[in-house]
């Protein structure tokens, strides 16, 4: 009897401790749902950034800094991918040639993308001139990964391509491209509101 006694008295708490996180959670994910707004790809961006909801809270730094280590994160696994691909046997010359290429290229957006994260993250509370040019890095970085991305999928233009091979690649990097889009989107909102 005590104990059903002592139960229904914390009812009120665990209900009252429960709502909080509930309206907490909600509140941070509209802020992630209403900064995606401002995005080319705002459901790749709900999708990719939720899970973050925690660490971002409602600051726009952290939700700039999630945004660029999810396409880094993204950048990476593409990067993987296309290697594996460019060891598969049985490829046309074209197609090791584009693959080849895009590798080059997806390098060269994970360096601009980790010289990013770690430019973001590394500025503390820069404020004026050293804020702007800690964005300015990190805006034209981002900016070069994604040309980077597109530049991987102009090699794989045109119908002699086309098969299993460039829709694998296209899927891959499209992904990325999008987030990568994002991610600058997001940067230049944080950077735009300082």
């Amino acid at each position: 009897m005590a104990r059903a006694s002592v139960f229904l008295l914390l009812l009120p708490i665990f209900y009252l401790v429960g709502t909080a996180k509930s309206a907490s959670t909600t509140t941070t994910t509209n802020f992630i749902e209403t900064s995606c707004r401002a995005t080319t790809y705002p459901q790749v961006c709900i999708q990719s950034l939720s899970s973050y909801a925690n660490s971002i809270q409602q600051s726009p730094r952290q939700l700039a800094q999630a945004a660029l280590s999810v396409s880094l994160t993204k950048a990476k696994s593409a990067k993987t991918f296309v290697t594996k691909l460019a060891k598969f046997k049985g490829l046309k010359s074209r197609e090791y040639g584009a693959i080849k290429d895009c590798l080059e290229e997806m390098g060269d957006s994970v360096d601009r993308m980790s010289k990013s994260v770690t430019e973001l993250k590394n500025m503390g509370k820069s404020k004026g001139q050293d804020f702007l040019w800690h964005m300015s890095n990190v805006e034209t970085w981002v900016s070069a990964a994604l040309t980077d991305d597109n530049t991987c999928l102009d090699g794989f233009s045109g119908k002699a391509l086309n098969g299993k091979i460039k829709s694998s690649v296209r899927a891959q990097v499209l992904n990325v491209a999008q987030c990568t889009s994002n991610a600058l989107a997001l940067c230049n909102r944080f950077a735009g509101n300082h």
